[in-house]
């Protein structure tokens, strides 16, 4: 026992070089240089030679380190590179963060410039944006830490990142972590799902910026078997592949890359899911193909009739043959099979069917017979539907089996629906249908249909008279009018879908305009409570001739209400009154805010199919939020034949878009909803905004927030009456700033003077807006002059799950909070008040600005809303006044719009004193009308 432990202490005994001290360094350098493989360590001496001294002549970090170094030399010179390249004696710390760990803590760590490294610390992070230019896509992966731009960051191991002097720690990036600056490049916009595949696959904890798509973690996701035939030699034998692929990609792909992620975007839904990609059986395929092959190799009684090679398959004529013709058909099920149009000396085809139509007009469905001519033969289409779904071909009278694109036969089953007498296809079809058939047949087989159709292309260059309005209509406004009144002359219902901000009220407001007053029956417009207000001051303002009336309230009377042209409600009047709305017959019925029927079991989206209208039309920012099944929601309201029963559109859009990622179901049902939503977002209408649009949102106070308003406002009036006759006006400044300020709370956050029993109602007309605004893919400021109201709009976008931040006047950091907000995705919203907001702020990144509880002085909210509208702000800025109806905030703009003086005399911006108020001025503002 002892003589083993001597001779493991022996084992362990250094061996002293033999080196003079006078030649070693007195001081050394530890160097990050950028190596063959990746980044490597160099001990240099003061004068920037490399040295390799011995750690037994030095102390603390250094010999540490040295001691490390020498023992991974030690290493590599027992180590094996089959590659070829030589382990040699870099020192490299690709995969050795322990390294890094140890060199922060020595002041002789620098880099190529002599400067010493330090950790910065908390976490950074490896961003991946993807920004349109032109016609391609241009990559950039770049590190931030505190949301800041770190620039030319360059990798040193998988959790360890350095920019200039300053070393930064990730979450680990995976082990192609060096691989980073390949990934920075341009791409087709037909390559981005390949694109985020490959990087997902190969690296880690990156996040994405893709023109603000939603990023979403999900279920796993399984290749499908390929069965691939690669050609039939002279000798007849055939040469095949068993591999795995998926919807719109090619088995290549997998067979050259590893990949364990897959990534699918939905340009729909605005969203990227990235899902875990389990592959394939791909022995167990090629084993049951081999297992079928020996299965006839033994009818034929032959033997050596396969050739195999990993997953390639060479097969002799005779079995070849015998194998195509007997299992094919069965394997096309489980199987995408590829290749088949090689076949045709095995006696199968793969064939392009020529589809015939001969159809009977209609406005929601065309009926009549469809055939379709395979290689020559005439087969009923409901027949070869049928032989599809038994068999997965169709047999031709030559005995031969005919394989058509699998692709091509589904999008005729989604089309077409069988009838007792051959078949119906809806109207809302025809473009498609039209691709099929091509464009002779279509205009023989459906001329008046096909030509509602083309119309949609004339829209830009035909002449519609517009009617009179009280304002002009902006290019894309006339366009958009255009639109709705095209779809109006044919029945049709569509979705104006502008941008949060481009006028679809005024848009809507004009083509009723040009409706009445020849119409006799009412129209309905359905909206959210927050905005009835401000319908009624649109039509007032724009179209005074049309007549209209609220249907809103304790005396409400639908028989009265029909004697106007337009009929505003609610959704909540709807629903509950839906006994009363549905025996009536309308004319037009419009839902803006249309996402309110999102749900379709919803008790309101029950109710509105109740309504009886010729005509249709919907407004909404966000016509889809979450899932298709809103979109199907919205459009069973509009055309209800467009998609049939929920059922029929599950089956045949939702789920081989959600679940199978089919990329052309997707774009079949992108063609079929183009024409009918009509979306401008701001950046394709630039040319027709100012660079700042401002509009006053007015809000109705509730009932009890009513009552208290006028409490106190009697109370004031009366006592600042008294207070100025007995002191003076100037000396009674300070009485009358504290009257109007607490009814200025009353009218904008009267939970403030109730104890938050009153809940203001500009809360939820502020929420729906930065709902539509975060949803669009926009940042949002919000200002207001009380810390309670930030408080409670906080706990909103809690409620909401929207991302933000608070500044106040005790904001410590507020650089850090800016930051912030201008560089990290998922922050939102910043919330300030006007004080800490108005000057030396830069938040360009918002393009939408809420003034919650406006000041007085309107150059102290310019200043607000310019923190936005400043020097590299790319986008249009969009403002918004939230005015509380029949209150002070009403009654000072309409003072400042009859006293042009006063907009910057009412009050000053540091609210120390009235300047040029006089007493009508006061008593106007603290009186009941």
């Amino acid at each position: 026992m002892v003589q083993k432990i001597q001779s493991l202490f022996e084992s362990l005994r250094k061996t002293t070089p033999v080196m003079s001290t006078s030649t070693l360094p007195k001081s050394l350098f530890f160097h990050l240089v950028s190596g063959e493989k990746g980044m490597a360590l160099k001990v240099m001496d003061a004068d920037g030679k490399e040295v390799e001294p011995g750690y037994e002549f030095y102390s603390g970090h250094e010999r540490q380190i040295l001691k490390e170094i020498a023992r991974l030399r030690e290493h590599n010179a027992l180590t094996i590179d089959w590659e070829g390249m030589g382990a040699g004696n870099e020192i490299y710390i690709n995969n050795n963060d322990y390294l890094i760990s140890l060199l922060l803590r020595s002041s002789s760590f620098v880099n190529t410039k002599g400067k010493r490294i330090t950790l910065v610390p908390g976490e950074a992070r490896v961003r991946a944006t993807i920004e349109e230019q032109k016609k391609e896509l241009v990559v950039s992966m770049d590190l931030w830490h505190d949301h800041k731009r770190m620039k030319k960051a360059v990798p040193v191991t998988e959790s360890f990142l350095m920019s200039g002097a300053k070393m930064y720690q990730v979450l680990p990036l995976g082990r192609y972590f060096n691989s980073l600056a390949l990934f920075e490049t341009h791409l087709g916009p037909d390559t981005i799902e390949h694109y985020l595949t490959m990087l997902y696959s190969n690296l880690s904890n990156v996040d994405v910026d893709y023109l603000g798509y939603t990023i979403k973690e999900g279920a796993p996701k399984t290749t499908r078997p390929a069965l691939i035939f690669d050609k039939v030699s002279s000798d007849q034998s055939l040469h095949m592949k068993v591999s795995v692929t998926y919807p719109g990609y090619s088995p290549d792909f997998f067979d050259s890359f590893e990949l364990d992620h897959l990534a699918v975007v939905n340009d729909l839904e605005r969203s990227i899911t990235v899902s875990p990609l389990v592959h394939g059986d791909i022995p167990g395929c090629l084993q049951e193909i081999r297992r079928l092959l020996k299965k006839h190799a033994g009818f034929l009684k032959r033997d050596k009739t396969v050739y195999v090679q990993d997953n390639f398959l060479i097969v002799e004529s005779a079995l070849a043959i015998r194998f195509v013709v007997s299992e094919l058909p069965g394997l096309l099920a489980r199987y995408t099979v590829m290749g088949a149009e090689k076949l045709k000396s095995y006696k199968v085809k793969y064939v392009q069917p020529m589809l015939d139509l001969r159809l009977d007009h209609g406005i929601d469905f065309l009926e009549g017979e469809a055939s379709l001519d395979i290689d020559g033969e005439k087969f009923s289409l409901n027949d070869v539907l049928k032989q599809y779904k038994k068999n997965a071909y169709v047999q031709l009278n030559d005995g031969s089996s005919a394989i058509i694109n699998p692709d091509y036969m589904e999008k005729l089953i989604r089309i077409f629906k069988k009838r007792k007498s051959g078949v119906k296809v809806s109207f809302f079809d025809l473009p498609i249908v039209e691709e099929l058939i091509g464009e002779k047949i279509a205009r023989a087989s459906f001329k008046k249909s096909r030509e509602i159709f083309l119309g949609f292309n004339k829209l830009q260059r035909s002449r519609k008279k517009l009617p009179e309005l009280n304002a002009t209509l902006r290019g894309y406004q006339v366009q958009g009018f255009k639109w709705a009144s095209y779809l109006h002359k044919h029945g049709i219902g569509g979705c104006l879908a502008d941008d949060m901000g481009l006028g679809k009220t005024i848009q809507a407001i004009a083509l009723l305009a040009s409706l009445y007053p020849p119409r006799k029956r009412p129209s309905l417009i359905i909206m959210p409570k927050t905005l009835l207000f401000n319908w009624e001051c649109e039509i007032k303002k724009f179209a005074p001739g049309l007549t209209f009336i609220s249907y809103y309230g304790q005396n409400r009377d639908m028989d009265e209400a029909r004697n106007h042209n337009l009929i505003l409600t609610t959704y909540a009047m709807v629903r509950n009154d839906i006994k009363t709305f549905k025996k009536k017959s309308f004319h037009m019925v419009i839902l803006d805010e249309s996402q309110n029927i999102k749900n379709i079991n919803s008790k309101t989206s029950k109710a509105i199919m109740l309504l009886k209208s010729d005509h249709r039309l919907a407004l909404s920012g966000t016509p889809i939020e979450n899932n298709l099944t809103e979109l199907y929601s919205l459009f069973r309201f509009l055309n209800p034949s467009m998609f049939g029963t929920l059922a029929d559109f599950v089956k045949n859009y939702l789920h081989p878009i959600q679940k199978e990622d089919n990329k052309e179901v997707a774009g079949e049902l992108r063609k079929k909803i183009y024409p009918f939503i009509l979306r401008r977002v701001k950046s394709e209408v630039l040319k027709d905004l100012p660079d700042k649009m401002e509009q006053t949102l007015y809000v109705d106070m509730t009932p009890e927030q009513k009552e208290l308003y006028h409490q106190r406002r009697e109370m004031y009036r009366n006592a600042v009456k008294q207070e100025i006759k007995k002191k003076g006006l100037q000396k009674s400044q300070f009485f009358i700033l504290q009257a109007l300020g607490e009814l200025r709370q009353i009218a904008s956050i009267p939970e403030v003077k109730s104890d938050n029993r009153i809940i203001s109602p500009k809360r939820g007309m502020l929420m729906e807006h930065m709902a539509d605004a975060v949803a669009g893919g926009h940042k949002v400021l919000v200002f207001s002059n009380y810390l309670h109201s930030l408080d409670c709009i906080s706990q909103d976008l809690d409620g909401a799950g929207i991302d933000h931040l608070v500044m106040t006047g005790s904001t410590r950091d507020r650089s850090a909070v800016v930051e912030r907000f201008q560089n990290d995705l998922e922050c939102k919203a910043l919330l300030m008040t006007l004080k800490t907001g108005g000057l030396g702020l830069n938040l360009t990144v918002a393009d939408y600005v809420f003034l919650f509880d406006p000041w007085w002085n309107a150059a102290v909210e310019n200043q607000a809303v310019d923190r936005a509208h400043r020097m590299g702000q790319k986008n249009r800025v969009f403002s918004y006044r939230l005015i509380a109806r029949e209150s002070i905030e009403e009654k000072i703009l309409k003072l400042q719009e009859k006293k042009k003086a006063l907009v910057d005399a009412l009050i000053s911006s540091d609210n120390a004193s009235i300047k040029k108020m006089d007493e009508a001025d006061i008593d106007y503002m603290l009186g009941g009308e």
